[in-house]
């Protein structure tokens, strides 16, 4: 299926580690939104670039909406694109994103287990890996509101569902006539100030939810304000002009403003505190932590005292590779895994299951974890014509902003992680690591959200590159995500891939961690051997005309790179090399402390190098440096957990897609400009 790879392709590396057959068989009543594929001719370009700009318009005049108020919600439903006619994760359609979950729904198993082991320390005995296998899932008999906006649509404008699904103008028309109906359902009156519109701009955003409502109609109103320009996916050129003087009407902002605190201040008191900016629609969802199995066990996270005993200093990205309603239920089982915070697609709303404080089983890696905060998005990796929506994306970012200013971590791509980019433990687990959020998450204009926009930094010489190809007009192929050796559906990307020589007849490079047979990396949407993403920083190797080298795995990997359309920029920075003297060193996927350091009563963890080496001369980009630490909990009984502190120092470092760390007496530290 779209989401977790078919039975004869590499598996997808999604959340879902393990399952038990409760939690698995409550997932098949549960609601499967993964992108279908675009019905034929779907989203054919309009006539003309413009097509799309005098769409608002007359949709506008129609329905007595002003345009700016229509252009305003779509821009944060679509940032106006068409996706091809494909549905987004939530089941929307078009640039209105109008919901039709049912047309949407995947014909293939939602989920598909796998071992894999979340909690990544060895110290604790494993509970059984689930089998592999999957489910088919049913769709309830009564979906919610934000999931069937388009059927409604279809009502009010007389156009088929089907052409709201595929025409772009057709869905300007149904979110017009929508936007309208909420008007009226609001005992308000057509107004040609933008401002009137408040509430039902709200009420588009988040008809099943004020708190979520209330937050889509300020980010509409900052777009009006702010104006925006853009070009489309369809190569439509659109453009809303900036109004900064634009004011909600004060009355609908009061009462949308009261009711959204209300309910929160109600979620809050039913569920704990919670942790999240007042920009975002927050509720408490928390996870169970829990004895099972005659107390033999206990799940689902391990209770900690963060930053006061261990620091946090990264954020990990993930995808949930299920519905949002799925995902709810699954959170609730102690005998799966868990992470921090859960983002919707529909509207960006944001649900927080475990403190901040306490260590949530996400990564893989245990390491990471103890360091970490995980935030999942409702989606899937494997559906390239999925798309996530502009809501989701903005509430993601106010909240990763908001941690990486309380907990003081770096807003760049060495601490805000892919879970695709945290390495393996040791070797044996490299090929298991998962690879969402995968190529097709958006790394570009999220940091543009984030307020930390990847910009050239240093000159030619600066020996440093920062990869940023262009997302929508980056499109190399990938293969796997419907069928084994099938090309994915084309679609933009923040990925570059990696040759062993400047050519892309050359092979690609060697990933000897996750092929330990020696076999080339592949073309495979989870096959992330040869593969560099945007934002990650990358020591340079060499260049040949359109071509750039850069150190990666231990090899030179070569990506093109044409000034005409360039995918880096340069950059500049600390790097580490080998030791003088040194022939080859080796690196790690944690930086766990050295033998001497492990109390009696605690197992010592063997400081294992992962299959990579690096040579003298190589160099590569320094995300961090770390203290040697290990958090040991192998029980629920929390007097049993200690924190072993090693004298041993580490650097992270861009390794290759992954991060690795390599320990501070193996290099030395320079800067990529001498």
């Amino acid at each position: 299926m779209r989401g977790s790879a078919p039975e004869d392709a590499p598996r997808t590396r999604h959340p879902a580690l393990r399952r038990s057959a409760t939690a698995v068989a409550a997932a098949a009543l549960l609601l499967p939104l993964v992108s279908a594929s675009p019905s034929a001719g779907a989203d054919r370009p309009p006539s003309g670039s413009g097509a799309l700009q005098r769409a608002f318009g007359e949709a506008a005049a129609r329905y007595h909406v002003p345009r700016s108020v229509l252009m305003g919600v779509a821009y944060l439903e679509s940032r106006w694109d068409g996706h091809g006619g494909a549905p987004s994760v939530s089941g929307g359609y078009g640039p209105m994103h109008l919901t039709d979950a049912r047309a949407a729904v995947t014909r293939a198993p939602e989920f598909a287990t796998d071992g894999g082991d979340a909690r990544g320390d060895g110290a604790r005995p494993l509970r059984a890996a689930g089998q592999s296998r999957s489910r088919r899932v049913a769709l309830p008999v009564e979906l919610p509101a934000r999931l069937r906006t388009l059927p409604s649509a279809a009502k009010l404008t007389g156009l088929p569902a089907a052409r709201l699904r595929s025409d772009p103008a057709a869905n300007v028309l149904g979110g017009a006539a929508l936007l309208a109906a909420a008007q009226r359902a609001l005992g308000l009156p057509a107004s040609s100030d933008p401002g009137k519109w408040y509430a039902a701009v709200a009420r588009y955003g988040g008809e099943d939810d004020p708190r979520s409502g209330a937050t889509f109609a300020r980010d509409v109103f900052a777009v009006m304000r702010q104006g925006q320009r853009r070009t489309t996916d369809a190569g439509q050129r659109v453009t809303l002009a900036a109004a900064p003087r634009l004011a909600a009407d004060a009355a609908q902002e009061r009462r949308l403003t009261s009711a959204a605190a209300a309910l929160r201040a109600a979620t809050r008191g039913a569920g704990g505190a919670l942790e999240c900016p007042w920009t975002v629609a927050c509720e408490s969802w928390p996870a169970p932590y829990e004895q099972y199995d005659n107390d033999a066990n206990y799940g689902n996270h391990d209770l900690a005292d963060r930053p006061k005993d261990q620091k946090i200093d990264a954020i990990v990205i993930h995808d949930t590779e299920g519905s949002w309603e799925t995902t709810l239920r699954l959170i609730k089982d102690p005998k799966y895994v868990s992470w921090h915070y859960t983002v919707r697609s529909a509207d960006g709303l944001i649900a927080q299951h475990v403190p901040t404080k306490d260590v949530a089983w996400h990564a893989g890696n245990w390491y990471v974890n103890s360091h970490s905060i995980g935030v999942e998005h409702e989606g899937f990796l494997a559906a390239p014509d999925a798309w996530y929506t502009e809501a989701m994306y903005r509430a993601s970012a106010r909240l990763v902003k908001y941690l990486a200013k309380e907990y003081r971590i770096p807003l760049d791509r060495q601490h805000i992680l892919g879970h695709d980019n945290v390495p393996g433990t040791v070797p044996s687990t490299i090929a298991g690591m998962h690879t969402d959020p995968g190529p097709y998450w958006d790394w570009a204009h999220y940091f543009a959200l984030l307020g930390r926009p990847f910009k050239r930094t240093a000159g030619p010489h600066g020996g440093l590159v920062t990869i940023r190809p262009s997302y929508a007009l980056n499109r190399p192929v990938y293969t796997d995500c419907e069928k084994a050796g099938q090309p994915c559906a084309p679609h933009g990307s923040g990925a570059v891939r990696l040759y062993t020589a400047p050519s892309e007849s050359a092979p690609l490079v060697k990933d000897i961690g996750l092929h330990p047979d020696g076999s080339p990396s592949t073309t495979g949407v989870n096959d992330t051997g040869a593969r560099a993403t945007t934002g990650q920083r990358f020591a340079v190797a060499g260049r040949a005309g359109d071509w750039t080298a850069i150190w990666y795995l231990g090899q030179q990997a070569w990506f093109h790179n044409p000034r005409s359309h360039p995918t880096a920029v340069n950059a500049k920075g600390p790097v580490v090399t080998p030791k003088a003297g040194r022939a080859e060193i080796p690196v790690y996927g944690r930086a766990y402390p050295e033998q001497t350091a492990y109390p009696s009563q605690v197992p010592v963890q063997a400081v294992t190098p992962l299959p990579y080496t690096l040579l003298a001369g190589q160099r590569y980009a320094v995300g961090g440096r770390v203290q040697s630490e290990y958090f040991y909990s192998p029980t629920f009984d929390i007097t049993k957990h200690a924190i072993v502190r090693g004298q041993d120092v580490y650097y992270e470092i861009q390794l290759g897609h992954r991060v690795g760390y390599v320990r501070a007496a193996d290099v030395d530290v320079r800067s990529s400009e001498s």
